[in-house]
């Protein structure tokens, strides 16, 4: 018989803060972390703005025993998320067998940043092998994507397994249900799941640029440009950050007396087998993932109050989305409350759905649904509640958190009252 699982810890670094209630606090409050790029000289090109970390200092965020020499920007936010998220489960974690206790995270790659790589070109152009050998200041290890996850088996002294996930703006849930499945399935009893990324170096705008992703005509308004939903959206704005749960087995976690934020009880994983960069126009996979979730979480589509929709303010995701949502949910589509936290922190592909399950506990905690800000201009063409601009009160029984990536990948996760 599968087990019950329950989430026990969250932590996150975003744009909106640097931890998980700081996140919360500003996604209910609509108040949007994107700003002017910071990280490179965005003069000349065509997307200046970004969803970016402020303010964090991995000094205090990470123990001074761990060791950091090998982690990326990207990495070093996911193991203070991960850190957060073990303070939050409760100090007596400690007591589940270390391979008993697992890791699962989602990152577009792992490596230094894009800058780096180039001074260490010049560096060996300019001065020969031998001081490049020297002076380097990239590492392999840096390159890996596995050393990020390894660092976060290593905060929560881990020997169980270790998954990688590589499945782009859908990573964090993938992983979030990979893990789900070694708890539900018996083979740990607690596991680290979610994911990081920062794709907002100079060679993410202009690639994503290139492909006509992004929403390029809110250079002077920042906080305009992520716009899901609404008429006027364009594209999607680039973010950075992590965000890592504690999953545990239900009966481990109700033992040790720890506090349990909610229940996931659903997973559903598919594949559109549609083009790169587009979802199907009719929903496709996504539609055969969240129904996978529901049936699994034995949740019936009425029983569901919030999406936690993927969201990103292209025209054609959020369109293909509302079609999958009404299909899933027929007349009951109406009565949801759906809104996209990317209004507020931009994309953050593989941490992007740990954002998002932010905003599901969040909802169940509070029973209020966070906005979607900057939806002003109604498309009559997505006629669903959209929670635009304010937050709002209502009965959060279970909610379904959605998330698809370029490559055509689905995941949906259904969490709901412990």
């Amino acid at each position: 018989m599968n087990r019950r699982v329950a989430i026990t810890g969250i932590g996150a670094v975003t744009p909106l803060g640097n931890d998980a209630p700081s996140t919360w606090d500003a996604m209910l409050a609509g108040r949007s972390g994107v700003s002017k790029l910071e990280t490179f000289d965005a003069t000349e090109f065509p997307v200046r703005i970004a969803g970016q970390v402020r303010g964090f200092d991995h000094a205090t965020a990470i123990p001074a025993g761990h060791d950091r020499k090998h982690l990326s920007r990207a990495a070093t936010y996911g193991v203070a998320a991960a850190y957060e998220a073990l303070r939050d489960a409760g100090e007596n974690w400690r007591d589940i067998d270390p391979y008993d206790r697992g890791v699962s995270i989602g990152a577009t790659v792992g490596r230094p940043e894009l800058q780096e790589l180039v001074d260490m070109s010049h560096l060996m152009e300019s001065s020969g092998r031998s001081r490049y050998y020297r002076q380097a200041p990239g590492d392999v290890l840096l390159r890996d994507q596995n050393v990020g996850a390894a660092s976060i088996a290593r905060a929560a002294e881990c020997r169980g397994p270790l998954i990688n996930v590589s499945t782009a703006c859908a990573g964090s849930a993938h992983a979030i249900g990979e893990a789900f499945r070694r708890v539900q399935e018996g083979d740990c009893r607690m596991m680290l799941a979610g994911g990081f990324d920062t794709l907002t170096t100079w060679m993410d705008v202009l690639g994503f640029s290139l492909l006509g992703a992004l929403a390029t005509e809110y250079n002077d308004d920042p906080q305009a440009a992520s716009r899901p939903f609404d008429a006027t959206r364009s594209g999607f704005v680039l973010g950075e950050g992590a965000v890592v749960a504690v999953l545990e087995d239900w009966d481990t976690a109700v033992a040790r007396g720890a506090r349990i934020h909610a229940e996931l009880a659903g997973y559903g994983s598919t594949l559109n087998a549609y083009r790169i960069t587009d979802s199907p126009p009719d929903g496709g996979g996504a539609i055969s993932a969240m129904r996978d979730a529901l049936t699994e979480s034995e949740v019936d589509p009425t029983g569901i109050d919030y999406v936690v929709a993927h969201g990103t303010g292209t025209p054609g995701n959020d369109l293909s989305e509302t079609k999958a949502i009404k299909a899933v949910f027929g007349p009951h589509a109406s009565e949801l409350s759906i809104s996209s936290p990317k209004s507020m922190t931009g994309h953050l592909t593989s941490a992007a759905a740990g954002v998002n399950l932010i905003a599901a506990l969040g909802a169940l905690r509070t029973q209020t649904v966070p906005p979607t800000v900057n939806l002003r201009n109604p498309d009559p063409k997505l006629d669903l509640d959209y929670v635009p601009l304010v937050a709002r009160e209502r009965e959060v029984r279970a909610v379904l958190v959605n998330a698809f990536a370029f490559g055509g990948t689905n995941a949906a996760l259904v969490v709901r009252q412990p």
